[in-house]
């Protein structure tokens, strides 16, 4: 079992940047590769971004490519996403999750329950 809880959401304005974590406890956490998530309001849950258990590897989502980045510190069981250039539309519940064998959005077995990002003037 693996718990994630996410933070660093808030309201920000349009062209701000945040940066939120997502801090694992349980089991080893560099065994797993670890996505991002988002669901607006009356919208389904869209993919973000994932990045392999070495950090090696990326992927992100077109829609927030060149403006977002993740990262991690396996020695501190943490995972981050760093937002910039924030637009309105980027407004949303940020889930992270964890997966030991992940496409871009499914085989993650763990989730954290999320963290509010309001981007508006």
């Amino acid at each position: 079992q693996v718990q994630l809880v996410e933070s660093g959401g808030g309201l920000v304005q349009p062209g701000g940047s945040l940066r939120l974590s997502c801090a694992a406890s349980g089991r080893t956490f560099s065994s797993y590769a670890v996505g991002w998530f988002r669901q607006a309001p009356g919208k389904e849950r869209e993919f973000v971004a994932n990045i392999n258990r070495r950090g090696s590897g990326t992927n992100y989502a077109d829609s927030v490519k060149g403006r977002f980045t993740i990262s991690r510190d396996n020695a501190k069981n943490t995972v981050y996403l760093q937002m910039n250039s924030l637009k309105p539309e980027d407004t949303a519940v940020y889930y992270c999750a964890v997966g030991v064998t992940i496409t871009f959005s499914s085989g993650y077995d763990f989730w954290g329950q999320g963290t509010q990002v309001t981007v508006s003037s």
